[in-house]
């Protein structure tokens, strides 16, 4: 990795300062396919308000000198909205003991760099380091193979997941709701949750 890169773990009110400037960035990597999220700025500053409020959150920030470049945030799922606590309360999951790995984003220019195995090497450490967890899990957008706005060199990251350790659970699923690029309203996305087990 680049000598100029480096990566830093904020966690509750220091992450503050960088609230505009994460909002900024979530937007632009989400236009992108599968989320296809046409952003709205005042609405990612409160969602991550959500972060800069819990002490056992954080964001793993990646700079290229100071320019933040990608950030991945993570949360005990005790603190997350019912959305998102609900399918694992209802499979027989305690949410005290699963850590909910938000999003990762990374600007596309430092990409294939490694800073993805370091996000989610980062927020393990966090998880770790809180202790009493016994799972780790994110969701992803479930989006059809003949999707109109599919690039034709889209490549899933299911892989990469797997090499982390995470494997996709079909009867863990919520829904979101955002608006697409090409869409006048919002609408409900369905969204399927990937497991780690601690050993």
């Amino acid at each position: 990795m680049p000598n100029n890169i480096h990566i830093e773990r904020k966690s509750g009110a220091d992450l503050q300062r960088y609230i505009a400037e994460l909002a900024r960035l979530r937007i632009e990597v989400f236009r992108e396919f599968p989320y296809l999220y046409d952003g709205d700025l005042s609405y990612e500053e409160k969602y991550l308000q959500t972060y800069s409020n819990c002490a056992e959150s954080v964001i793993v920030l990646a700079f290229d000198g100071d320019k933040i470049i990608g950030a991945s945030t993570a949360i005990p799922l005790k603190y997350e909205t019912e959305e998102v606590k609900r399918p694992f309360v209802e499979q027989g999951y305690h949410p005290d003991e699963v850590f909910y790995c938000g999003e990762s984003v990374l600007n596309k220019a430092y990409r294939g760099l490694g800073l993805g195995v370091k996000f989610f090497e980062q927020r393990e450490a966090h998880a770790a380091d809180l202790g009493g967890f016994k799972h780790l899990c994110f969701c992803c957008v479930e989006r059809p193979v003949d999707h109109p706005r599919r690039p034709a060199d889209y490549v899933p990251l299911d892989a990469f997941w797997n090499k982390r350790g995470y494997f996709k659970h079909p009867e863990l699923k919520t829904t979101y709701t955002w608006k697409d690029l090409d869409e006048i309203q919002e609408t409900p996305k369905p969204m399927t949750f990937w497991l780690k087990h601690e050993h």
